[in-house]
């Protein structure tokens, strides 16, 4: 459907079938009026009014259900895969027009559904992931299904399965469609809006529609929470499946590096992305990592991965008993920064950990300065190799990334609200990624970031003074969206812990916590981060607190906090 003409304050979504015949069509950002405030208002009312008509299938609470549940009823036949995934497509059609998480459905979602319903009854189910439906960060290829990065640019690729698609398909999942993203993954221009894209528009947050969603995996992280899916997969450079995730409320699992395969997934840089699950339940993100870690050969990251008999699944509710763990202490002015209330967010998580029988011990992370110096020059000159490489193995792609600004530039929507000096400082950039001044940075920056969780966690003169992980503050509470074409400013980024862990390619594991901001309306994150491979065990200490805390409520799609 055509985008509306208001601000993009209340502009949503549009699809990427419509997306296509959009061009000369789109008003260019404005002032919203009254009346429009209150449409947008009166349409957040109606959405809790729908999200809580469509809460329920089967008697089954999709906001509480896991997946073991859910296969619990539908291996006794009191579920059915076409049942569950209708279920989802309805909250789709009734929820995301005013929540813009979901970029596409894919037409063929129920003819899956069906196929799930009778492989089950003729053989059992092929997989733990046996009729759930799943949806994916448009930056992740599935056939049948444009894979656009969010970029209007994108529109005619023609891809076939990912890796990682391919495996979910394999277990019994339902592709469910794709979810809208920070377009190319929030690396494409000064002062950009977290959640929107050309393809997509922007998503909003479930808790306060007006709030961001964090990125770049916006869309995976307000549909789970909103519960559009089971799960999702998002992806992350630095921050993209952490930042969302605590943003929105939901567990979110960025991977060693190497544990998942990138094959098929749009790049920034394969120093440092990867895939990983995004979920309302860290039983659910871990069933789902299971399926999805191990070896490809289409990616040679993958074979330094750790023994294939680790069980992503045997979580420990009681990992944190008995537990040294780290806590990644706020700074006065970090506190300052971040609120009275958020702080005490974490202050209280600390206290939880303590409660769960670990033992806290403060620590600093060292070194991030030189890692953020030498990282961004490495990303800019990795992002051209690899994102060209990409372009020329997808059917239907432009051909370069030169071709990809060109067209931006002649496009009505793409600049519109932000530019692309990413892009252009990618294709201008005088050295190659192969150059040895970047080679350098990137072994710098890497090997900066490993030092600074490995010294943090290497504590005293044996290995019983070791710590199990460091937990840190994800971020802060979602800020108000704003667009630098019409507020003079986009994201308003306070606080983050996601770059040790993103740098150095070691597993970090974002959880809910608690809630903050105004009126204690927004979702607030904590991240426990661990040792390369030990992702099966970072992902244990997260349920733990999880079943500790007990720190996510559902969304209520208030339509603003006036603030």
């Amino acid at each position: 459907m055509p985008r509306s003409t208001r601000s993009p304050r209340s502009t949503r979504r549009a699809t990427a079938a419509a997306a296509a015949a959009l061009v000369g069509l789109v008003a260019l950002p404005g002032s919203a009026s009254a009346d429009d405030e209150q449409h947008v208002s009166a349409q957040a009312s109606q959405t809790a009014e729908r999200a809580a008509a469509t809460a329920t299938v089967g008697g089954v609470d999709l906001d509480a259900a896991t997946i073991p549940q859910l296969q619990e009823r539908m291996a006794a036949g009191e579920l059915t895969a076409v049942q569950l995934t209708r279920a989802y497509l309805q909250r789709i059609r009734a929820i995301d027009p005013d929540l813009g998480a979901v970029l596409a459905v894919n037409p063929d979602a129920l003819a899956e559904a069906r196929a799930s319903d009778r492989a089950r009854r003729e053989g059992g189910a092929r997989g733990p992931l046996e009729g759930v439906p799943v949806l994916l960060k448009d930056n992740i290829d599935a056939e049948g299904m444009a894979t656009t990065a969010g970029s209007r640019a994108m529109l005619g690729t023609r891809p076939d399965d990912a890796t990682l698609t391919a495996k979910l398909r394999a277990a019994g999942a339902i592709v469910l469609g794709k979810a809208n993203l920070s377009e190319w993954a929030n690396f494409r221009g000064d002062g950009s809006t977290s959640g929107w894209s050309g393809v997509g528009g922007q998503t909003g947050n479930p808790y306060v529609l007006d709030r961001n969603p964090c990125g770049s995996s916006a869309g995976s992280a307000a549909a789970v929470a909103a519960s559009l899916a089971q799960v999702a997969i998002g992806t992350e450079t630095d921050g993209s499946i952490v930042c969302p995730s605590g943003a929105n409320g939901i567990v979110g699992v960025k991977p060693t590096l190497g544990l998942v395969s990138r094959d098929g997934v749009v790049p920034i840089s394969a120093e440092q992305d990867t895939a990983g699950p995004m979920a309302r339940h860290a039983v659910d993100a871990a069933i789902v990592l299971d399926v999805i870690a191990g070896e490809d050969p289409a990616d040679a990251a993958t074979s330094a991965g750790p023994d294939t008999d680790v069980d992503y699944t045997a979580l420990d509710a009681d990992a944190l008993d008995g537990a040294r763990i780290g806590v990644w202490t706020l700074s006065e002015e970090e506190r300052e920064a971040v609120g009275p209330d958020t702080a005490e967010v974490f202050d209280r998580a600390v206290k939880e950990v303590e409660a769960a029988g670990a033992t806290a011990v403060p620590v600093q992370l060292d070194y991030l300065d030189l890692v953020g110096q030498n990282e961004w020059p490495a990303l800019v000159a990795e992002f051209k190799r690899d994102l060209n490489a990409y372009l020329a193995a997808t059917p239907g792609a432009p051909a370069d990334l030169a071709e990809i600004i060109a067209f931006n530039e002649q496009d009505p929507v793409e600049l519109a609200y932000f530019g692309q000096e990413t892009l252009v400082a990618a294709q201008e950039g005088p050295l190659p990624a192969e150059d040895a001044s970047v080679r350098a940075a990137r072994i710098v920056a890497r090997s900066l970031a490993q030092a600074s969780i490995d010294e943090a966690l290497a504590q005293g003169p044996g290995a019983e003074d070791d710590l199990d992980a460091v937990v840190g503050l994800t971020g802060t509470p979602a800020w108000k969206s704003r667009y630098l074409s019409v507020d003079g400013e986009g994201d308003r980024f306070t606080y983050a812990t996601s770059t040790p862990a993103a740098v150095a390619g070691y597993p970090s594991v974002a959880v809910p916590a608690g809630f903050a901001g105004p009126r204690g309306a927004l979702p607030v994150g904590v991240s426990f981060i661990g040792a390369q491979w030990d992702d099966a065990g970072v992902l244990s200490l997260a349920h733990s607190f999880e079943q500790a805390v007990q720190g996510r409520r559902a969304p209520g799609y208030l339509p603003t906090l006036g603030e």
